[in-house]
């Protein structure tokens, strides 16, 4: 049996900044120890929890070749919403079956709203 993907580890200088921008746009809830350097980011449903890591001093925000997806059954009413709320994404894309669109969060990395898991059967 394989392992579910469990959590996502972003490494970042701007930990609060973060925390806050992955509460407000994608309903997560932050949790602080006051033991732990990390902030952990629980998902509100289904999905991986996001764990922010304080960056080392050598380490280059945004440079990493991850990206984050959030799956959206509407792309375009999401980036609506999220631009309400001060997220702009690209113009969303159309792909195979589904659609997306890109943007970054406050420390570069690249980020995704996707259609993606809502195609219907059989689409690719």
């Amino acid at each position: 049996m394989s392992p579910p993907l469990g959590r996502i580890i972003i490494y970042t200088k701007k930990l609060d900044e973060m925390a806050a921008f992955y509460a407000r746009h994608f309903g997560y809830t932050i949790r602080r120890d006051p033991k732990d350097r990390i902030v952990a980011l629980d998902p509100a449903g289904t999905g991986a929890a996001l764990m922010l890591h304080p960056a080392g001093q050598r380490q280059k925000e945004g440079q990493v070749m991850v990206k984050l997806v959030f799956d959206v059954p509407d792309v375009a009413e999401f980036c609506a919403k999220a631009a309400d709320a001060g997220l702009t994404f690209s113009r969303p894309h159309k792909a195979d079956g589904y659609t997306f669109a890109n943007a970054k969060d406050p420390a570069g990395n690249p980020i995704s709203v996707s259609s993606r898991a809502f195609r219907k059967d059989g689409e690719v």
